[in-house]
């Protein structure tokens, strides 16, 4: 059962990131005041199907002075990471959602920081090696305050179960509570899945395409799936920890579309950032603003053990 449930829910993450490339691309067009994809079926619908055949059927190129396991490896495993980190959502059926989920989740984000630094390192480009390293210390950053958010949520909580958030959100959502503390978590996961305004790992204006510039056909498209396939565990993560996490009701997944369209939203709205700005934003204000917030729950779960 654990095997076929793992397959299910991988075939369906991969449906969900193809139609949020659709959604990301028709949402974006009418930002911009243009259609976006409205020709490949009905209103485009198809359209990812057809992108993902044309990316996969072209010629696999790979310069000559990479490295060519680690090259050709690295985007297989993100993807396989951005994939098995969906195996902590808290289903009821105790799929795959143990008592340690929080600690799994924390573990695989900080594994992807590896891909993308192979993944800089071996092709062996000056451009790539430069985006990988900016990317590898924006994501090493925002884990900081990341981890920091979960920890005063898991101090309120008492558990590391994703399954505990849900029970403790019957009657008041978090999101209530902590709301500037659902702000910086947005805005870190913008930061960790780098996306705009913090997308520095491929600042096309100075670094071509970032730590994916030699990458071409099924690689790209592999570093591809695993970006959104972050995208959408980050929006799911958002609503089970701020909105409730009944993960067996229609409005989740309502929540985790809205959550996800304010990725889309933010990348048609702002430009992009400047790099030390976004250092400066995550060790001068994200963390001292978390800690303070961690240090605040603590103090709460110690006042109600006093009282009861």
């Amino acid at each position: 059962m654990p095997l076929i449930g793992g397959l299910l829910l991988i075939i369906c993450v991969m449906v969900g990131v193809a139609f949020l490339t659709l959604l990301e691309r028709k949402v974006l067009g009418y930002i911009q005041i243009r259609k976006g994809p409205n020709k490949v079926g009905f209103l485009g619908v198809p359209q990812p199907f057809s992108d993902a055949i044309k990316l996969f059927t072209k010629e696999q190129t790979y310069p000559l002075v990479s490295n060519y396991i680690s090259y050709y490896f690295s985007p297989i495993f993100s993807l396989f990471l951005a994939l098995l980190i969906w195996l902590c959502i808290p289903y009821l059926t105790k799929l795959y959602s143990f008592n340690l989920g929080v600690l799994f989740f924390l573990c695989c984000t900080s594994m992807g920081v590896y891909t993308v630094m192979i993944a800089g390192w071996s092709s062996n480009s000056n451009y790539a090696l430069l985006g990988g390293l900016r990317a590898v210390a924006q994501t090493i950053s925002y884990e900081v305050s990341l981890a920091l958010v979960l920890l005063s949520f898991i101090f309120l909580v008492g558990n590391y179960n994703f399954l505990s958030f849900n029970l403790y959100q019957g009657y008041l959502w978090f999101i209530v509570i902590s709301f500037p503390l659902a702000l910086v978590w947005f805005a870190s996961s913008l930061a960790e899945t780098n996306r705009t305004p913090f997308d520095f790992a491929e600042g096309e204006s100075e670094l071509v395409s970032g730590f994916n510039v030699e990458y071409s056909s099924g690689g790209f498209a592999l570093i591809f799936l695993a970006e959104y396939a972050s995208i959408l565990f980050m929006s799911m993560l958002f609503v089970v920890i701020f909105m409730g996490a009944d993960v067996y009701s229609v409005m989740f997944f309502i929540k985790l579309s809205v959550i996800s369209f304010m990725f889309i939203w933010v990348r048609g709205t702002l430009p992009r950032f400047r790099y030390d700005k976004l250092m400066y934003l995550a060790w001068k204000s994200f963390l001292p603003f978390s800690l303070n917030y961690l240090f605040f729950f603590i103090g709460v779960k110690m006042l109600i053990f006093s009282l009861i």
